[in-house]
Formats: C-alpha cells, structure tokens, sequence
C-alpha cells in the first residue's frame, strides 16, 4: 500500500487481501484500465507434526526434487526456520540415488521435540523458501517470489513514468492480487468488483538457459513477452507489438496456445468479458528460491506499460 500511495489517489485492500491502487484522470464514468501483478508466492502449509517433525505439502507449483535440504521459513509470530529432511547419500540403498523423494516422506526439521512443536506451530501454518536477494553480474538479481514480486516492480515503475506525463485518460487501477500461485481466486474477485474495460496481466515466463527448450524460453535481457493466444485479445496485442517497434523496446512474441498460466485467464471471462494482454518479464529457475531476473526487462517491460496506458488514454480522448 505504501508503494502504491504515492502514485494513486487512493490505495485499499480488499476483502480478499488483494492491495488496489486507483489513478483516476478526473473525468466522470471515465474507462478503467486494469494493471495486474500477483503478490503471493509458492510456499508450503503444515499438515502434521511427528516426533517434533513437521509433514507440510506444497501451496503452488513446487518441484519436489528441489526441496530436501532446503531452509524454510514457516510464517509463525515470530518467524520459525526449518530444514526439509535428506537422506545422506551414505545410507541410501542401492538404486535410490537417483530418484526423487515423494513428498510424503519429506519432512521439515525445526529442531523442536514433539511438545515444543505443538506449542510453537499449529496445523495449517504456512512457510515460504529462505533466501536472501543476490546480485549475479551487471544486471541480474537471484531472490526467492521474484515470480511475480518483480511484476509488481514493473507496475510501480510504469506508475511512475505515467505520473511524469500527466493525466492518463483513464482511470487506473493498478492491483497486487493474492492466490494466482492456487486458484486465482484474487484475479477473479478484484476484476468481478472494478468491472475495468481492458485488463493487463504482468507475470513471469521462462528464461533461457542451455538446458532448456529454445522455443519456450526468452532471453534476459531481451524484454518482456507479450502474449499471443486464445486468452489474450489480438487487437490488445498488436498495440503492444507496435508500441514496442515504435519505441525501439526490445521484445518477444509468446505464442500461448490455451491457458496462458497467468491471471490473465481469469481477467478474460469476467462479468460479460474483458479486453485482456498477457506481457510477461523472463525469469530464470521459476518456483525455486533462486529465481532469477534481469533489471533491464523490468524497466523495458514498464515502459511498454507506460506507453499501452498513454496510447489508449490518447485513443479515449480522441472518441
């Protein structure tokens, strides 16, 4: 909300948790542009305690194999770190050394004995990965909820460079919404309650590295992503595409053939149904605690922003 204050005439959050800000331009029944970012990340909750060991399962899309041995912090008051179990490889048996772990048989070491954990954490608790944000070269940071905390980022720059033009022609509706990582249920309930004429969703895509499918992943470095597909409008799109050229930012096309995994499918069937755009920052080892970003994709990605929002407010005007 803090972020959000000083380029918002007001800033509230809503009965889901979802933080809105609203730049209105001053024109009465003025069109709503909606800019959407999601503000939650994967994590895991609490389902049992064993021995003074904690039984979690995952919130979101975790790849189990990253998790033995990994630290985690469970959201208690004060905060609680444990470390997910391992097998040393000295006591695995012929032939599991190569096989994931299923997650049943995971389990987060606190430290504690069965009382003491009990006493400190109650079923239900929820925990996210720990780790601190790393500078990688001249551009890259490495953090864990970069995905799509850096989304958000995008947003509050592109806040900012709007505010330096003056009146949008719009009103804006810039909103960090909760539960895209389990059910979108954020996207559903702010979208259903602004009613907004078009919506933008800014999320991650898959970086490039030289392990991965060239066809599905984006440079660093080389902008945003703007979304081709079913789920997103093509008119919305096109704009994007040529706001791009025209201001020389650099870009890539992300043929989305069905579900683009984003809140943008959730923007899209809302009410009767809004206009949506998917632009989508290139993040390196997505739900891991060491997803990685390049800086340069935030501020291209908020300048396209910018400009999509100072060309509809100048097409608005012009009707």
């Amino acid at each position: 909300m803090e972020l959000l204050r000083p380029f918002s005439d007001e800033v509230r959050i809503d009965r889901l948790g979802n933080v809105i800000g609203v730049k209105r331009c001053g024109v009465a029944g003025a069109k709503k542009l909606l800019l959407d970012a999601h503000l939650d990340e994967v994590g895991i909750i609490v389902t049992g305690i064993e021995e003074g060991f904690l039984r979690f399962h995952t919130l979101g899309g975790i790849d189990t194999r990253l998790l033995p041995a990994r630290e985690i912090r469970l959201l208690t008051d004060p905060p609680v770190s444990g470390f997910v179990t391992c097998l040393p490889p000295h006591v695995l048996e012929k032939g599991e050394e190569d096989k994931a772990i299923p997650l049943d048989k995971l389990f987060l070491d606190i430290g504690l004995n069965q009382s003491q954990a009990e006493r400190m954490v109650k079923i239900g608790t929820t925990g996210v990965f720990q780790s601190e944000m790393k500078i990688l070269g001249e551009h890259q940071v490495s953090a864990r909820a970069i995905d799509d905390r850096a989304g958000f980022a995008v947003l509050l720059r592109a806040a900012e460079l709007i505010q330096s033009v003056g009146q949008a022609g719009v009103d804006i509706y810039f909103l960090g919404s909760v539960r895209e990582e389990t059910n979108g249920a954020g996207a559903i309930t702010a979208a259903y309650g602004i009613q907004p004429d078009w919506c933008v969703a800014v999320d991650m895509t898959h970086g490039r590295t030289p392990d991965a499918p060239r066809e599905e992943t984006f440079p660093l470095g080389g902008g945003p992503a703007v979304g081709v597909g079913p789920n997103m409008t093509k008119t919305l799109c096109e704009r994007l595409i040529t706001l791009a050229q025209e201001r020389k930012i650099p870009y890539s096309i992300e043929v989305m053939a069905g579900n683009s995994g984003t809140n943008g499918w959730h923007f899209q069937v809302s009410r009767e149904g809004i206009p949506t755009a998917v632009l989508s920052v290139p993040v390196r080892y997505m739900h891991s605690p060491v997803e990685t970003v390049d800086l340069r994709d935030i501020e291209s990605t908020a300048q396209l922003l910018s400009a999509f929002v100072g060309m509809l407010g100048h097409e608005v005007r012009a009707c």
